[in-house]
């Protein structure tokens, strides 16, 4: 009789299906509109060619994006584990190591990193199966106290939760004590640290003489490691910490199985790890199973989540679409991976090559025949020769002329690790699983104010562009290694940033052919204009339903649509150029750790769903000038325009079909690419007396007047000259990012959108009176 299985796989087929026939009417829609190009290529004048193809290739790139993104929508699948029914005896259960990482005490407060560690040690799982280690690329001293203190409060908190069965195991109110000491502690030890760290390897043990203590209340292994670090070497970031951390774990306990946590993401649920070992002891499913990706769920997220903070789309849409491939992407945190899936085929080499790939040491290389042996002596702590070991391996050299962070391991040359060492794994053929269970595995903090939002989604899109720039680019080196569609999944993340390039056309070319008498879209009475817009309500429509069905609301669905348009022009913008710079050299890779020092006054207001918080930082005056001057500016430029077209009637002799906005396709999970919608044909029928102009709606002016037209082609002017201020607010908020505190990116922000709203609103009214003048 065959043992009951430990997971289910069940997929949504409703779900795929509906997402099928969508994907078929969509394509139909593209298909014809791509006609409709090629086709009036021919009859374009040759003045407003250039606009024409510029146009062309940007819906072809907004089409290439959206074809993409149907892969995570194609086969959708949700898995059910059942922890029960692993072996009764706990003994025989496989030891986990857990890394956690953190690299700047000022931004990742160490009280917060205790909680995390805390939380880790008190998983639901075998004392002597679990080992924790905690990085730390500041090799702050407050850290290493800090962790000394949560040892010995864990020695009273663990037994606490095993004898009452806590499920939630970060401490929230029940230590005041052990807060207080780290706040003491604060006061009295400098957060700052020289440039230079030297390495430090310390196995933690309480040492108090409490009555808890002599009890001998059995704890996991906790470790310090604080790696070696001299500027100028490159030191690859959490990247580097976390081989660091694979190096330093080989020879102390060698844990078949790893779960990574950020300094942030504390265990919710203390089941987890036996959740996670529900599939990676599947005999069937085990050998090829690299890891167990867990969702990253926050708890500081508002009602309205202004900033999609929650990335419910990537969790909830895309992780289980490419579930029904070949597994989720690696995410940075919250997953259990196989220690022999980052090891890969070097383990089958002789012993000359497995130097060549891990390095010189002896200890590391003999650790690689076995697993799960915890070298500690009597009293917990390490003997000299392992201690020196372990201190080589953590040392800034180590890595010289190996291939560590190269074709194994957790890969460099890039800013997020997680994606480019994913996509290795999977192109070599491993397979990953998407587990969400009812209560959230993890919970952490997310990004509370725009400026870090903006800062963090930078730097992970010029991440993307490192990987997509590199020899691996997931669409030319994914294609011939992985599924068709699981390659689909990661071109898209690889060409995402490039999202910035139509948006920004869009926003601007259209309103300058309709002020330049250039059509670009059919008239609204033709056939055509049916294919332009509803491939744009269709997208809006479909982002709107699967939005709905995952729990959200149509407040969520604005707020998507909004942070993703602001993400399109600064992060993914800001993302590309500085890709392209460290292609060619001239910018030196740079990594500033996410903000996670909770501010009161501005939680609230987040919670309370405003975008805006109380500031005291100053606008730099570069930025409020360039804010005035583009405002100034775009006001006179298109006063001058106006005053030029109804001097010499132009606008009566209007082209006809000047639509504006973009094509609307989807833009990624469902957002508009840039507008869509189109004003009309202003101007297209001549009058008896033979000046007359159009009604803006498609009728005749028989008395020749054309005032009608001359209104709606007012309207239109100012609609564009509207646009091009909001592409200008865009702009110097673009600039704003670049200030050095949040507080300046926020009082920056907030002066250029007055500026930029007053600006106009003047010249709306101006062209409004024109327009009735004439």
């Amino acid at each position: 009789m065959e043992p009951l299985p430990l997971h289910l796989c069940k997929p949504y087929k409703l779900s795929s299906i509906l997402n099928r026939l969508y994907s078929l009417i969509h394509v139909t829609a593209l298909t014809s509109l791509i006609y409709y190009r090629v086709s009036s290529l021919a009859s374009t004048p040759l003045a407003s060619l250039p606009a024409q193809l510029l146009v062309f290739a940007l819906e072809l790139l907004l089409s290439l994006l959206w074809l993409l993104n149907q892969a995570y929508l194609w086969n959708p699948v949700s898995r059910r584990v059942f922890p029960e029914r692993l072996p009764e005896n706990e003994q025989n259960l496989p030891a986990i190591d857990v890394f956690i990482c953190t690299a700047d005490p000022k931004k990742e407060p160490p009280l917060e990193v205790m909680n995390t560690v805390l939380s880790a040690m008190a998983l639901d799982y075998p004392s002597k199966k679990l080992h924790v280690y905690l990085s730390d690329d500041a090799g702050s001293a407050l850290t290493l106290l800090a962790l000394r203190q949560a040892c010995a409060f864990a020695s009273s908190w663990l037994p606490f939760c095993r004898r009452f069965g806590i499920k939630t195991r970060c401490p929230k109110r029940k230590y005041e004590l052990f807060k207080e000491h780290i706040r003491i502690a604060e006061e009295e030890k400098s957060s700052a640290t020289d440039k230079i760290n030297p390495s430090i390897v310390e196995v933690i043990i309480d040492k108090s003489d409490d009555e808890v203590r002599t009890n001998q209340v059995e704890m996991p292994l906790l470790v310090y490691v604080s790696r070696e670090k001299r500027p100028p070497h490159p030191h690859h970031f959490k990247a580097g910490a976390l081989n660091c951390l694979l190096r330093v774990s080989s020879i102390l306990s060698n844990s078949p199985y790893i779960l990574v946590l950020d300094c942030d993401m504390y265990c919710n649920d203390p089941t987890s790890a036996k959740q996670a070992m529900c599939f990676h002891l599947d005999p069937k499913l085990s050998p090829s199973l690299a890891f167990v990706q867990f969702p990253q769920k926050f708890h500081n997220i508002s009602s309205n989540d202004i900033y999609d903070s929650q990335l419910r789309t990537t969790f909830q849409v895309r992780w289980p679409g490419m579930d029904g491939i070949q597994g989720p992407m690696l995410s940075g945190t919250c997953f259990y991976m196989k220690r022999e899936a980052l090891y890969g085929i070097f383990l089958q080499k002789e012993l000359h090559h497995l130097k060549e790939s891990f390095g010189p040491s002896n200890e590391l290389i003999i650790s690689l025949q076995r697993s799960n042996q915890r070298k500690t002596i009597g009293n917990g702590t390490l003997s000299s020769t392992l201690q020196q070991e372990a201190q080589f391996l953590a040392s800034y050299n180590y890595e010289t002329n190996t291939l560590w962070g190269k074709q194994a391991r957790y890969l460099y040359k890039s800013l997020i690790e997680d994606y480019f060492t994913g996509f290795i794994l999977h192109c070599k053929g491993w397979k990953s699983v998407f587990c969400n269970p009812s209560r959230s595995a993890f919970l952490g903090s997310a990004t509370s104010s725009l400026n870090d939002t903006l800062v963090q989604g930078t730097r992970w899109n010029c991440g993307l562009l490192e990987v997509t720039f590199s020899k691996c680019s997931p669409p030319l080196y994914g294609l011939s290694r992985m599924p068709l569609l699981q390659t689909m999944c990661y071109s898209y993340y690889a060409l995402q940033p490039f999202y910035s390039l139509p948006l920004w056309c869009l926003a601007s070319v259209p309103q300058l052919c309709l002020i330049n008498g250039i059509s670009l879209y059919p008239k609204v009475s033709s056939p055509w204009f049916v294919i332009f817009s509803s491939i744009f309500l269709c997208s809006l429509l479909k982002h709107l339903v699967d939005v709905l069905v995952t729990g959200g609301s149509v407040q969520t669905w604005c707020n998507e649509q909004r942070i993703w348009m602001i993400k399109s022009l600064t992060c993914y913008t800001y993302g590309t150029i500085d890709a392209i710079l460290k292609c060619f050299g001239m910018k030196q890779p740079c990594f500033s750790p996410t903000n996670k020092v909770s501010d009161d006054e501005q939680a609230k207001l987040h919670q309370l769903g405003m975008a805006w918080r109380k500031d005291t930082g100053l606008v730099p005056a570069s930025v409020a000038l360039l804010s005035f001057v583009l405002s100034i500016i775009f006001l006179l430029l298109g006063s001058v325009v106006l005053s030029s077209k109804f001097g010499s009637g132009d606008f009566g002799n209007g082209s006809g079909g000047d639509g504006h906005g973009g094509v609307g396709h989807s833009g990624g999970d469902g957002h508009s690419g840039g507008g869509g919608h189109s004003d009309g044909d202003e101007g297209n029928v001549g009058g008896d007396d033979g000046n007359g102009s159009g009604d803006g709606r498609g009728g005749h002016a028989s008395d020749g007047s054309g005032g009608g037209g001359g209104a709606v082609a007012a309207a239109a002017a100012a609609t564009a000259a509207m646009a091009a201020m909001a592409t200008a607010a865009t702009m110097a908020i673009m600039t704003a990012t670049t200030a050095t505190t949040a507080t300046t990116m926020t009082a920056a922000t907030a002066t250029t959108a007055v500026t930029m709203t007053a600006a106009a609103a003047m010249t709306a009214s101006a062209y409004m009176a024109a327009a009735e003048d004439t």
